[in-house]
């Protein structure tokens, strides 16, 4: 096994989390800590209880400066066997996950409460990107989770709409009519959020609706649905830009063809040779 080493590493995912994976103190003690622009929003949620059942001691009291939460990991208390080294390593990976289900633990909750008083459960909001966010809400019956997302660029509404289609036409099939209802409208808000203050009233705004119902957000799989909806947004625009990127190929290479098509459908010209009396070269074209 080689030796630790110094390590001060800074890194950023989709959303604008900020990471930074370091050595401070020393080479054997690994400082994680994440930088998250809703963390308020989710420490009001129940955040900082969640990551405490996840990771226990390794949460650290003394937060990194300029981050939201640091995580101490000691590597010579790392699980030696491969199986338990790996779960370990993969429960840091989900760091944001953990954060990010906060309010989504909280909803589902709730649910379970109203199912038997009735009313309204509160409106959650999260703003985890620049002009995004998430709203989840519980009712008696369900959970209901709203996307926002910002569309850049004409194109990409086009695209959004066609795989936001898809969604609605696929829950048909019999196979998979148990997955969640998707709701899309472009520009106005859905009914639950529209009294919200500061909503964005533009074409390149699109709200993206999940309808959960508590068969989605039982013991045995509520994990899971969080973890699914919750990279959702992601999941739709990346989706788009690997189409845009496909499509391009796919003109480029046509134009390519019809440039070899031009090429092949040009005449030669045919010259010949002439000399004059003195010896001169003269050439006809």
């Amino acid at each position: 096994m080689s030796e630790p080493g110094s390590l001060d590493v800074v890194f950023v995912d989709y959303d604008n989390v900020r990471f930074h994976l370091s050595t401070p103190e020393r080479k054997t003690v690994l400082l994680l800590s994440m930088n998250i622009r809703c963390w308020d929003e989710l420490v009001q949620y129940g955040a900082l209880d969640i990551l405490k059942r996840e990771y226990g001691a390794l949460l650290s009291s003394q937060t990194e400066p300029d981050y939201n939460v640091s995580l101490e990991i000691d590597l010579e208390q790392v699980p030696t066997d491969p199986e338990s080294r790996e779960a370990f390593v993969t429960s840091l990976a989900l760091l944001k996950r953990n954060a990010l289900a906060a309010p989504f633990e909280r909803g589902f909750a709730t649910q379970k409460e109203l199912d038997s008083s009735g009313g309204q459960g509160e409106l959650m909001q999260i703003h985890y990107r620049d002009e995004e966010a998430m709203y989840i809400q519980a009712a008696p019956d369900r959970v209901t989770v709203i996307f926002s997302t910002v569309f850049r660029e004409e194109t990409d509404r086009i695209f959004g709409k066609v795989f936001l289609q898809e969604f609605v036409d696929a829950r048909r099939q019999p196979s998979i009519q148990n997955a969640p209802q998707v709701l899309y409208s472009n520009r106005d808000p859905p009914l639950e959020i529209r009294h919200v203050p500061g909503l964005r009233n533009s074409e390149d705004i699109g709200y993206v609706t999940f309808v959960l119902f508590p068969r989605h957000f039982a013991p045995a799989v509520a994990s899971t649905t969080i973890s699914h909806i919750q990279l959702f947004r992601d999941y739709l625009h990346y989706h788009i830009k690997c189409s845009k990127a496909y499509m391009h190929s796919r003109m480029r290479y046509r134009v390519t063809e019809f440039q070899k098509v031009l090429n092949r459908a040009k005449t030669e010209v045919a010259t010949t040779e002439r000399k004059t009396a003195s010896g001169r070269t003269m050439v006809s074209r």
